[in-house]
């Protein structure tokens, strides 16, 4: 009995109170005392020791863990659930409510380096946010007090002012659009609307769009060797177009002159198809990769806003994939370059 693990209450008490009567009986037998006041007292000793050590354990203990599960307990039990703890169920042994507190304690540590964690990056995001403001909207102030000091009269700069400040206006307004986008797909306004259609279409419309840009550089867009035959996914078009169109963009912006940017079409099973896009560009370091799907976060930050963008290209793709149910992962090296991929699902029939 003393090596189970769940000892009540009672059994305690039975047990002190069994040591007591024995050492009763000890003693009354070396006093030469006769056998029935040995038996009497024997049962009054054992009964007194029971019932003291007894109400001392469930009066004094007991009711110190009650009060301790008072504080870790979040919610308050009914009338019918104390009854059927207290008198259907076995007592909880001390070893059982040193495992709960443990457990509590470590809920509440992991609770607390969560809510700090969240706070930090509460103010990451929001000193980002503000500098990513604050860029655009110093940058237009300028011109346009410039331009209203005079500027407006002279015709060889009034043009150009203008249109530097309305390129200004226009990253913000990217910015306040991506950060909408990113506000109602984390809050499911938009729906996910999934129909079947042939990724690779959807990447040669992708780079239809993006090949002048990818002139500039002179970069090649091209689809991967052995992945040109069509697989028909099953998933929302015009979003999955949008993570398209982000990340092959984001391969541009930081690739290398006449580098190249291709896309690998994979069946992963007969559920999933694995879509990524490569670059032979800057590449990210490890320390880094961890985070590039966070808003605002930036491998150069230097370099990146000189290229422009809002800086939630990729925080957009994360979320965009997620709502499908699937995920994004990023694989890179510095000066070798970046894979970013993601599935989704195959043709629904």
């Amino acid at each position: 009995m003393l090596q189970s693990k769940n000892i009540s209450p009672s059994q305690i008490a039975f047990l002190f109170a069994s040591v007591i009567a024995g050492i009763t009986v000890l003693l009354l037998f070396i006093f030469h005392v006769p056998w029935l006041s040995i038996v009497i007292g024997v049962v009054v000793m054992a009964g007194i020791s029971y019932a003291v050590s007894y109400y001392i354990i469930e009066r004094f203990v007991y009711r110190k863990i009650k009060l301790i599960y008072k504080f870790i307990s979040q919610t308050k039990a009914t009338k019918r659930e104390e009854f059927y703890s207290n008198e259907l169920l076995p007592q909880r042994s001390f070893e059982d409510v040193g495992e709960d507190v443990v457990k509590w304690a470590e809920e509440r540590k992991s609770e607390m380096e969560r809510l700090q964690n969240n706070e930090t990056f509460r103010r990451e995001f929001l000193m980002n946010l503000a500098h990513e403001l604050k860029t655009p909207i110093f940058t237009a102030q300028g011109f346009i007090e410039t331009l209203l000091d005079g500027a407006i009269h002279d015709p060889e700069v009034n043009t150009t002012f203008l249109q530097k400040a309305g390129k200004s206006l226009d990253r913000l307004t990217d910015l306040v659009t991506d950060l909408d986008e990113i506000s109602k797909i984390e809050s499911n306004q938009v729906p996910i609307n999934k129909s079947n259609f042939v990724i690779q279409e959807l990447i040669q419309d992708v780079y239809e769009e993006l090949s002048q840009k990818a002139g500039n550089k002179h970069i090649k867009l091209s689809i991967k060797k052995g992945c040109e035959q069509d697989i028909v996914v099953y998933a929302d078009r015009p979003k999955i177009k949008q993570v398209l169109v982000n990340l092959i963009e984001n391969s541009i912006t930081y690739g290398k002159e006449y580098g190249e940017t291709t896309a690998g079409i994979y069946l992963v099973d007969n559920k999933e198809v694995y879509i990524e896009i490569t670059d032979n560009g800057m590449g990210i370091s490890d320390e880094q990769i961890a985070r590039v799907f966070e808003r605002f976060f930036r491998t150069d930050n230097a370099r990146s806003r000189r290229e422009g963008g809002s800086g939630l290209g990729l925080a957009i793709v994360k979320h965009i994939i997620e709502a499908h149910n699937h995920n994004v992962t990023c694989r890179s090296k510095i000066d070798v370059g970046s894979s970013f991929g993601f599935t989704i699902d195959k043709e629904h029939k």
